[in-house]
């Protein structure tokens, strides 16, 4: 197949695991022989080195996102007519036969009229809320369709109709209202995202499930089987992410706990402030640290048991599937897509977000019940290696996109 590939961001120029899922799919699909190119913004990680990539285009722009500006009118009519006009280049030049879009947080939503507009067919990879969250908030889309808004703005965009210039615009940067966007072709990475995103009005529940894979050759190790007493939190240390549930729970057994646990994580400065304060003064068994994605299998290894307290609807979180396939028992919350992940007693010990007493329970179980804990750390370790490495989930990628071509 001509694959090319639509996203906000891509690698080394990344913020979270979407993109890093996005640049690991694309390249096995280009190992497996497919011909594959990159279309993304030109936002740069500030320590990345700039990287020589024939098949990558680092020239659409960014919108108000991730420290970019949020644009006058003016200036924002020539960043979409630039975006698309990149955007009808590409596949004029390249002609692939699917594109395969990711996250466009921060790129223009007319993107996707674009493509609806053009002949070749189209695969959303949804993994995360953007659906949700900004596309009914894009500026551009509301600017030329919103029933209300000051008289400056109401008069402004009664000129640019009847001089012509909306339809001008039109013809290359779309400026129908979102609600025309049809998701013909798209999979989530967990039925709970789909469902979310239907429940917001959107025609989505057509769309497959596909979840996330994870590179099990580096996240390996063998299921663990002594009791814990180096245990591991790893995430964005933010409230959504449930580490102060994590720490009221130790406060709870301080006695009890025969063990320590290592946060590894960032966040806002004034929050990890108070955890940290909230730690020391309750004299928690608590170390803080900070590792880079190469070195995660390594602090995965070096531990032996995972708190995954996130308290927000995760679309399905890498964290707990790296942590299983490194043979470390989990404990963890339903929220999200989650409850498609974990099975109470099974492959993890689950309890109730934000219930820090039952979270302390379960510590404590895990603790003390060697079979349990034994039992769940193989079963999440197997089904990890079998269900969600990176080849079986490629294959269903591959096989949709195929289908997708075909349909």
């Amino acid at each position: 197949m001509k694959i090319l590939v639509l996203t906000n961001l891509y690698p080394p120029h990344y913020v979270g695991g979407y993109e890093l899922r996005c640049a690991a799919i694309t390249e096995a699909l280009r190992l497996r022989g497919h011909e594959v190119n990159v279309l993304t913004s030109n936002h740069e990680q500030h320590g990345s080195p700039p990287l020589a990539e024939p098949h990558v285009d680092r020239s659409l722009r960014i919108h108000g996102y991730y420290g970019h500006p949020w644009l006058g009118l003016n200036s924002l009519k020539h960043l979409e007519l630039h975006n698309n006009h990149t955007l009808r280049e590409a596949l004029t030049i390249l002609k692939p036969d699917v594109v395969h879009v990711w996250c466009m947080g921060g790129l223009s939503k007319s993107l996707c009229l674009t493509l609806q507009r053009s002949s070749v067919p189209t695969v959303y990879d949804v993994s995360d809320h953007w659906i949700l969250r900004s596309l009914n908030g894009d500026v551009w889309q509301d600017w030329w369709n919103r029933s209300q808004g000051s008289i400056a703005s109401r008069v402004h965009r009664a000129l640019w109709t009847l001089c012509g210039v909306r339809q001008r615009c039109d013809a290359i940067a779309p400026t129908s209202p979102v609600s025309e966007i049809r998701f013909q072709r798209l999979y989530f990475t967990s039925a709970r995202l789909r469902e979310l995103t239907a429940q917001q009005g959107y025609d989505v529940m057509h769309g497959g499930v596909i979840h996330c894979p994870v590179d099990t050759n580096h996240f390996q190790g063998s299921p663990m089987t002594r009791a814990p007493k180096n245990w591991l939190w790893v995430g964005r240390l933010a409230e959504d992410k449930g580490i102060l549930t994590a720490l009221r729970a130790l406060l709870l057994i301080k006695s009890s706990f025969a063990g320590q646990l290592h946060v590894y994580g960032k966040g806002d400065e004034a929050y990890v402030t108070m955890l940290k304060n909230f730690a020391a003064g309750n004299s928690l068994p608590v170390t803080w640290h900070s590792a880079t994605p190469s070195e995660m299998p390594d602090v995965y290894r070096a531990h032996d048991a995972l708190l995954f307290t996130s308290e927000w609807e995760e679309p399905f979180a890498l964290t707990p599937l790296e942590a299983m396939a490194c043979g470390l028992p989990v404990i963890g919350t339903m929220t999200g897509g989650s409850r498609e992940l974990f099975r109470h007693g099974q492959n993890a010990i689950t309890y109730d977000a934000g219930a820090a007493t039952q979270l302390a329970e379960r510590i404590l179980l895990l603790q003390t019940e060697d079979h349990l804990r034994i039992h769940i750390a193989k079963t999440g370790h197997d089904e990890v290696h079998e269900r969600f490495a990176m080849a079986p989930i490629v294959d269903q990628v591959e096989l949709y996109l195929r289908e997708s071509i075909s349909a």
